[in-house]
């Protein structure tokens, strides 16, 4: 199936030059986006494309959204940056809209949902020694085969994928890997130095791998019994992506710690956040954890913004009807090239038939019909459109997929 893609003069240059002088951590696809407004894109030749992998979530809101842009233009024209060195006058009014939405007490804000994970693990680890009372450097957490956290050291270091994984040990210990979904599994690798268990509550990067219904549930109930945190990573899974505020909200359960990100700072710039109550992340103390940038007052008015928009209830209904729209329409290709797919809200897992091709060149080939989606893991294609994307383009784009799986 694989198709030579042509590319016209200004998007080989640029794509050249890119080539020639940024590091190749990323095999991005063949096409440079120079705009952008809602659920569309505009290429550097004028093309327009659908956009439906919105950055890995972190534009659940669409590009440019006028209410997100207000606040950050109106927050450039008085104060950007102070450093948590001193006091600024946005962080508090993030922070207790954040936590009022999340029912917690407190924020630890960040910039990145890497730099989130990481300090989820060492806000868990010290309250292992603080509060539980495990006996020195001896605390573990817990994580889920198939999980992706992000790609520092330490997180890579409990990823079960070569391609994150190989080449960049020695890597810290303290994690013990159970498989997804498998409740009975967790709680027998349970023991006294068991400090957290650290779970995205729906896979993204792995191809949007929803756990069995009532496996959330279990999983509170287990950590709770056993004295232990339950941190949920809904870094791409929360924030109105599944049809609900967090995945979480799916089964009714509420975890000790969300790590929260990319939605979180509007598509416009990074923001993430770790949020729990005061017996969770009270241990940290001044001077053990930071950011430069972390809590700058750009970020926490654009963050205000955003939490004031999910207020409404709209992004999440619009994503819970879109969804069940989508999935109708995604089921009708299985066995059409597709061998399964997975829909929770607006966010789509779809398997691709081998013998159509991989999930990388049926990407490549719905750019060439205006549609933008990405491959994971070798057959698996995701979608995940903004949140203000319209059912008839949804329409159209999976008649896309249609006429690309037909060759």
């Amino acid at each position: 199936m694989t198709v030579p893609v042509v590319l016209d003069a200004a998007t080989s240059a640029i794509i050249t030059a890119e080539a020639e002088h940024v590091a190749h951590n990323y095999h991005p696809l063949p096409v440079v986006i120079a705009r952008g407004e809602g659920a569309w894109v505009t290429d550097v030749e004028g093309k327009r494309y659908l956009d439906l992998l919105s950055a890995y979530s972190a534009l659940n809101f669409g590009h440019r959204h006028p209410a997100i842009l207000a606040a950050a233009q109106e927050q450039l024209a008085r104060l950007t940056l102070t450093s948590r060195a001193y006091h600024n006058d946005q962080l508090g009014v993030f922070a207790a809209a954040l936590a009022e939405m999340c029912g917690k007490d407190l924020v630890l804000p960040m910039n990145t949902g890497a730099e989130a994970v990481e300090t989820g693990i060492k806000v868990a680890r010290a309250w292992g020694y603080r509060v539980k009372g495990i006996a020195p450097d001896r605390a573990t957490v817990i994580v889920a085969g198939g999980n992706f956290h992000g790609r520092t050291t330490t997180i890579v270091g409990f990823s079960d994928d070569p391609q994150a994984r190989d080449d960049f040990g020695p890597y810290a210990a303290g994690f013990r890997t159970v498989p997804f979904g498998d409740a009975a599994a967790l709680e027998a690798a349970i023991d006294e130095n068991t400090a957290a268990v650290l779970l995205e509550p729906i896979q993204g990067e792995a191809g949007v791998v929803i756990p069995p219904e009532g496996y959330l549930r279990a999983v509170r109930e287990i950590t709770q019994r056993h004295n232990v945190l339950f941190i949920a990573d809904e870094i791409q899974s929360g924030l109105g992506r599944v049809g609900e505020t967090f995945a979480c909200d799916r089964e009714g359960v509420v975890p000790d710690v969300y790590l929260l990100g990319k939605a979180l700072g509007g598509g416009i710039l990074p923001l993430s956040a770790v949020v729990g109550d005061r017996d969770v992340l009270g241990v940290i103390r001044p001077g053990e954890h930071g950011s430069t940038f972390g809590g700058n007052p750009l970020a926490s008015a654009v963050g205000t913004r955003v939490v004031e928009m999910l207020a409404t209830g709209e992004f999440q209904r619009r994503a819970a009807a879109l969804g069940e729209h989508l999935q109708v329409k995604l089921a009708e290709l299985v066995g059409s090239g597709v061998t399964a797919v997975r829909v929770v809200g607006l966010w789509a897992g779809i398997d691709i038939d081998p013998a159509v091709g991989t999930g990388r060149e049926v990407a490549e080939r719905m750019i060439a019909r205006g549609v933008l989606v990405k491959d994971t893991h070798g057959q698996t294609i995701r979608i995940a459109p903004p949140l203000v994307v319209r059912s008839t383009e949804l329409d159209w784009a999976v008649e896309q997929l249609r006429l690309v799986l037909a060759g």
